[in-house]
């Protein structure tokens, strides 16, 4: 066991790379690793299942930094226990351009960073997918091949975000025992002390909602030790409050926001140096005590090699499937499955509502993709996501495949986000499109980390009636689309919403957001077509009688109407095609010759969409024509609404036509 001068020598470790490379960069927070030193040192020394060499081991243990503006600490760790790509030139180039320490942690940047943190709140509602995510994989393959806890350092400012309840109450309900959050307790925010907008008694209400919780000395290394060990026992998840003093050992800094986020200055670092006895120059660690870090760094290596040995004695199907579902995957057959379900849809024409199509094409997946994880914020009847092979994951059985999240859009999104970091499973969940704007944080950092999460919203338009404005999404769908590596798809029927699932779920660096209707519509793609036409993002859906004067393009519902148009303007002699466009990011990818041709030299570009016209310009041009939304909706029937906007084919044909006559 590790002295208590040891101890107190590694965690000054930490604490000194960490003021040293925020003095460097001249930016950064210094005063969260100084203060976290001694819990971190005895996570990662005594209870923390990791191989630095081995960074992305199934069975490790996750390490989650919530507070991730104190992300040198994070990264101190990662260099201090040997991960590879966290180098000594990496501490020093902190916050610098291209280098692996961003000024927050980054998904991707560097092996041991299991999540993007920064956006506070953000880490800790993720862990509760990632601890889900646990339970679900060992349900499936047992304590032998899955069996792991996910650790959380969360700050102030994590629980002070509403994010944070919606996770908390997600996980006390479903009892993720194996979920530990070690709090930072330590009352300083960016303004000053805590107390200047909040007195919340946090250990009170993580008992509320059902966690155990308690206080602790954040400095003392046997009462961090004896927390843990009890919360590793526990059938409940556990809140630590670790109380702490921000920019602990900084002279006259510590314990106020001057140490939160700004260099401490050469001064306070050279107080903070007498104080603790560390006369190793700026970036340089004692040999023994980076030893004795590296060592911590090996320790996983005997755990994770009988792991290997455990997984290689496995039943062949169990660990084939295991592998598979691991490396992220879909099983080989999954092609034929989706092209012979395409078949049957253009055979039948159904005539339903996307959100009815996309549960139709789920029934379909869920049966071949054992590892699809669906989940509804309170929305399952309206949402359509629900199908015969997911029954509700509870805390008396993990061993389901549907999560009833609660009116709780922004926690199911993060935790699906943290259930798809998990790996081994495909997480999607519903609300309507409208509440996007409730969700919308964690959908940018799936986008930002670059993971397949699939966000499944319905009621996308003015089509859903009655509910009147507040419900209907105007300009939603052009919102999403201006996130960077999101996918949104609209599709216009059930044969393009089977093409859009599979699109989504083959998608393993980009995620996507399903936008569905409530009102039904018919099959378009009445001839069946082998290849996924929604891949190229925008396809010629119905050619022009001879050379096109008039090319329609449109979305989902509006396919439709945009078809009807069609059939008006033909008759009066205009020949017109339409273009369905039921993915923008996948159309703008196509090469130029592709989009060119799409696009077409018709004299008039009309574009049809429920919704705002931003974002549609770059396709029609500046003087296309647009029908569409230009304010709000309003309450009543949807054979009221259509016409009361002017989105019906008699407006849009009327527009065209008075263009092409030069009015």
């Amino acid at each position: 066991m590790t002295s208590r001068e040891q101890h107190d020598r590694m965690a000054n470790a930490i604490r000194f790379l960490s003021m040293d490379a925020v003095e460097k960069a001249n930016s950064g927070h210094p005063g969260l690793p100084m203060g976290c030193a001694d819990i971190a040192t005895v996570l990662f020394t005594r209870f923390l299942k990791f191989d630095a060499k081995a960074p992305h081991w199934a069975d490790r243990d996750r390490f989650i930094l919530s507070a991730g503006h104190g992300s040198m600490l994070l990264y101190s760790l990662l260099y201090l226990t040997g991960y590879e790509d966290m180098t000594l030139d990496q501490i020093k180039n902190f916050r610098q351009l291209g280098s692996k320490t961003a000024g927050h942690p980054e998904y991707g940047h560097a092996a041991g960073i299991e999540t993007t943190t920064g956006p506070l709140g953000q880490g800790l509602a993720n862990s509760v997918g990632f601890a889900l995510g646990e339970r679900i994989m060992n349900a499936a393959f047992g304590k032998d091949l899955v069996d792991h806890y996910t650790y959380v350092l969360a700050g102030d400012g994590c629980l002070m975000e509403g994010v944070s309840q919606e996770a908390i109450a997600l996980a006390g309900h479903l009892k993720l025992n194996k979920l530990i959050v070690l709090w930072d307790n330590n009352n300083i925010s960016i303004d000053g002390p805590v107390s200047l907008a909040d007195n919340t008694d946090q250990v009170a209400r993580f008992q509320a909602s059902g966690w155990n919780a308690t206080h602790i000395d954040g400095f003392d290394p046997e009462a961090i030790a004896y927390a843990i060990e009890a919360a590793r026992h526990s059938d409940k998840p556990t809140m630590i409050a670790c109380k702490t003093t921000i920019g602990f050992g900084a002279p006259t800094k510590a314990g106020t926001n001057k140490a939160h986020g700004s260099p401490l200055g050469a001064e306070e670092i050279a107080g903070a140096r007498k104080f603790f006895g560390w006369d190793s120059p700026p970036f340089e660690v004692p040999a023994d005590i980076l030893d004795a870090w590296r060592a911590a760094g090996q320790a996983g290596a005997k755990v994770r090699a009988e792991w290997e040995g455990r997984l290689a004695k496995a039943d062949t199907t169990l660990k084939g499937e295991f592998e598979r579902r691991i490396s992220g995957k879909l099983p080989s057959n999954f092609d034929s499955v989706i092209a012979d379900y395409k078949k049957k849809l253009s055979a039948d024409k159904p005539k339903v509502a996307t959100r009815k199509s996309s549960e139709m094409a789920l029934e379909v997946i869920n049966g071949a993709v054992p590892e699809t994880i669906g989940g509804s914020a309170d929305l399952t009847g309206s949402n359509n996501t629900k199908t015969s092979q997911t029954k509700n994951i509870t805390p008396d059985d993990y061993g389901q495949r549907y999560v009833h999240y609660g009116i709780r859009e922004h926690g199911m999104a993060a935790a699906i986000n943290g259930l798809t970091l998990h790996g081994g499973l495909i997480a999607y969940g519903g609300t309507f499109l409208c509440f996007s704007d409730y969700a919308r944080p964690s959908m940018r950092l799936a986008s930002l980390m670059g993971i397949r999460s699939i966000f499944v919203m319905t009621h996308d338009s003015i089509g859903l009636g009655e509910d009147g404005p507040t419900h209907q999404p105007v300009e939603h769908v052009a919102a999403l689309r201006a996130i960077p590596n999101h996918n949104v798809f609209r599709p216009a029927d059930a044969v393009e919403t089977a093409e859009c699932w599979q699109l989504a779920l083959e998608s393993e660096k980009t995620p996507s957001t399903l936008a569905l209707t409530r009102q039904n519509l018919p099959t378009v793609r009445t001839e069946h077509s082998e290849k996924n036409l929604s891949a190229s993002g925008a396809y010629e859906l119905a050619a022009a009688n001879g050379e096109a004067a008039v090319t329609i393009f449109a979305t989902g519902s509006e396919v439709e109407i945009a078809l009807g148009a069609r059939d008006l303007l033909q008759q009066h002699g205009h020949p017109t095609r339409v273009v369905s466009v039921p993915c923008f990011e996948l159309f703008d990818q196509q090469s130029d010759d592709y989009r060119r041709k799409t696009i077409g030299n018709a004299k008039v570009k009309v574009a049809i969409e429920a919704g705002i016209r931003q974002g549609w310009d770059h396709i029609i041009g500046s003087d296309g024509i647009f029908v569409g939304m230009t304010g709000f909706g309003a309450s009543g029937t949807i054979e009221q609404l259509y016409p009361h906007f002017g989105i019906t084919a008699e407006a849009a044909a009327k527009a065209a036509e008075a263009r092409l006559h030069g009015k």
